[in-house]
């Protein structure tokens, strides 16, 4: 069997929470799979467990401070993030996760999560009243839409004799959940696949200062572009209007309207995956006025709309260089599901993925989502449904579904 982990470098983060003994275990399996490990022991975990302890375990120095006075030249909160794989927070205390949310950094810890440009994954630990305070809840949801991931916390018995949500996740379940990371990031390395991804909304201009367009974010498209590139896929992300700042490591083309955003996408063809999750006008203004449009005596100004070009029934019907796999999104006010099928039908594309917009909490420019993905195989619909969380983590549950479309067609499963 491969070891996924062997030779990848860790970089833990021991947070001072009664759930730091707990990263003794951890580091012992880490070793075991060839992991190289550096730990940051933060002031609070000096209370729970020891840099000796520590050391022994890793056989390599455990830093302490920001301005420790024999590595200060190595600038530790630049080097280590840069060493590092990844970085892992164990466990991530409400003090700590309040930190990240804030962008504070006055000390080692914070300032490595803030310099960062790795993947930071969460181990939470703390009551459950401290875990489910809104405060915390909204601190969290900041962080996933930062893309930070996160193992846990599981339900159980806590060290303060209460029960409930917000128990560390084992070291046995860490380290499951860490060879899972790994290899969802490394299946699609030699496969070469390449994706578009459509966002946000499109803008139908009427005359110089006056357009056509809809409330879309892009938030959800642009986390799905961010999460493809992140599995090893060669993603380009054409967006409409927006105020998001491009994903890393994914090629960023702005448009405005329906007409420019085809354009590109079919430029942007041959491609493996269409991913059209852009809210696209679906008119335009038949007469576009140079000069803006003055105010005349009468009170109805009457507009002509023709219809724009469907860039998703166009992916779908396109014989020569149709994608091997084109999805679709649906956004509904009424009848989600039936609506959405129709469009599935209609338009000849092999998913949609379908949500309420009349939902506010999941609706445009919401930072939360909830979806439900209709497949179509051999003209038999089937329904699975993604609960209400993050778009973070609805691009990343979409994004490892579509990796493992391409893995079965070639006999093989995702885990």
């Amino acid at each position: 069997m491969i070891n996924i982990l062997k030779n990848k470098k860790i970089l833990l983060i021991i947070g001072g929470g009664i759930s730091a003994y707990k990263c003794l275990d951890l580091i012992r399996l880490l070793k075991k799979q060839q992991v190289e490990i550096k730990t940051i022991l933060t002031k609070g975990g000096k209370n729970f467990i020891t840099s000796l302890s520590i050391s022994s375990l890793t056989q390599n120095k455990v830093y302490e401070d920001i301005f420790s006075s024999d590595s200060e030249s190595e600038m530790d909160h630049i080097s280590l993030s840069r060493w590092s794989d990844i970085i892992l927070i164990a466990p991530a205390t409400a003090n700590l996760i309040a930190k990240f949310a804030s962008g504070k950094a006055d000390d080692l810890a914070s300032t490595i999560a803030l310099a960062s440009n790795k993947q930071i994954i969460l181990v939470p630990a703390m009551n459950v009243r401290m875990w489910l305070h809104h405060t915390t809840r909204r601190n969290i949801k900041e962080l996933f839409n930062s893309g930070y991931l996160s193992v846990g916390p599981i339900t159980g018995d806590m060290a303060c004799g209460e029960f409930g949500e917000g128990k560390m996740s084992s070291p046995d379940e860490i380290v499951k959940y860490l060879n899972t990371y790994f290899k969802d990031r490394n299946i699609v390395k030699d496969k070469k696949l390449k994706a578009i991804v459509t966002a946000g909304p499109t803008r139908e201009y009427l005359d110089p200062v006056r357009y056509l367009s809809n409330v879309s974010s892009g938030k959800q498209g642009y986390a799905i572009a961010q999460s493809l590139a992140k599995f090893g896929i060669k993603t380009t992300l054409i967006s409409g209007p927006t105020e998001l700042k491009p994903p890393e490591n994914v090629e960023t083309i702005k448009v405005q309207t329906a007409k420019e955003m085809l354009s590109e996408v079919k430029k942007s063809l041959p491609t493996d995956i269409a991913v059209c999750s852009a809210a696209v006008a679906d008119y335009f203004f038949e007469k576009y006025s140079n000069e803006k449009l003055k105010k005349e005596n009468n009170d109805k100004l009457i507009l002509n709309l023709k219809k724009n070009p469907d860039i998703l029934e166009y992916l779908s019907k396109h014989n020569s260089l149709r994608p091997k796999l084109v999805i679709g999104f649906a956004a509904e006010t009424e009848n989600t599901l039936k609506q959405a099928k129709e469009k599935l039908l209609k338009k000849h594309c092999d998913w949609i993925v379908a949500n309420n917009v009349s939902d506010l909490s999941i609706g445009f420019n919401s930072d939360i989502n909830e979806v439900s993905i209709i497949y179509r195989n051999n003209k038999i619909e089937n329904i699975e449904n993604i609960e209400k969380n993050s778009k973070t983590f609805i691009a990343y549950e979409i994004s490892k579904k579509i990796v493992s479309n391409f893995l079965l067609k070639n006999g093989k499963s995702f885990n």
